[in-house]
């Protein structure tokens, strides 16, 4: 596995706290940062590194580090902050930047500015966003009842031109390919002679862990 990514979460309402709390889980190194001293009072515990301050000060993004980040998450309920914040952590060389927008019109000024990634939803809850952030092999991630996720992803290089029971999957993960999207075309409970394509979407179900081993060979 690589260098951990590090990540800059600017504003600490419910969808930023959701993506900040769960990436501190996962074992990632997270700055958070919001104006509201209560919040950063109630997250000291939690989160490894938040600060009480603005972030749409140059100053401030400066002084936690936050250009030194590989993905910075904007969720900021202020409009003009939002977007200042953005603009900085732009300048400052940021990777990637991920933002809540508050409405269309906000998403597209977003966009011209440079944000990677502009959710319009919190229905996009934290938790799922996290889970994406961490590997471009992961497209979407849901957690179920009974700690059972299921996972959608880009076929890992190592898996490419193998099928199913070369890779023996199941018994190596202990997770269940439920379907292969290729071309549009979608096979569900495919064939376990099936050859893997570099292009092929894996919809794979299994318990929390077994997924975790997953997506940690997706960071390699």
């Amino acid at each position: 596995m690589g260098q951990k990514l590090q990540f800059f979460v600017a504003g600490l309402g419910r969808f930023g706290k959701s993506v900040a709390v769960t990436l501190e889980k996962m074992g990632y190194d997270v700055m958070a940062m919001d104006i509201d001293e209560d919040v950063v009072q109630d997250l000291a515990d939690t989160l490894g590194y938040v600060v009480c301050a603005d972030c749409s000060d140059e100053k401030n993004l400066s002084a936690i580090g936050a250009g030194n980040a590989d993905v910075a998450v904007v969720s900021v309920g202020e409009l003009s902050a939002s977007l200042m914040t953005t603009l900085l952590l732009k300048e400052m060389g940021v990777k990637k930047i991920v933002v809540k927008a508050l409405d269309p019109l906000h998403g597209k000024m977003l966009q011209k500015i440079g944000a990677d990634k502009v959710i319009y939803s919190e229905k996009e809850m934290g938790v799922r966003v996290a889970h994406n952030l961490i590997s471009p092999g992961i497209v979407d991630y849901i957690e179920m009842e009974n700690n059972i996720t299921i996972l959608s992803i880009h076929v890992p290089e190592d898996w490419i031109g193998k099928s199913i029971l070369d890779i023996d999957i199941r018994k190596k993960y202990n997770i269940t390919v439920v379907a292969i999207k290729r071309k549009g075309e979608m096979y569900v409970n495919p064939h376990p002679d099936m050859q893997l394509a570099s292009d092929d979407m894996l919809i794979i179900l299994g318990d929390s862990e077994s997924v975790k081993r997953v997506t940690a060979s997706l960071e390699q």
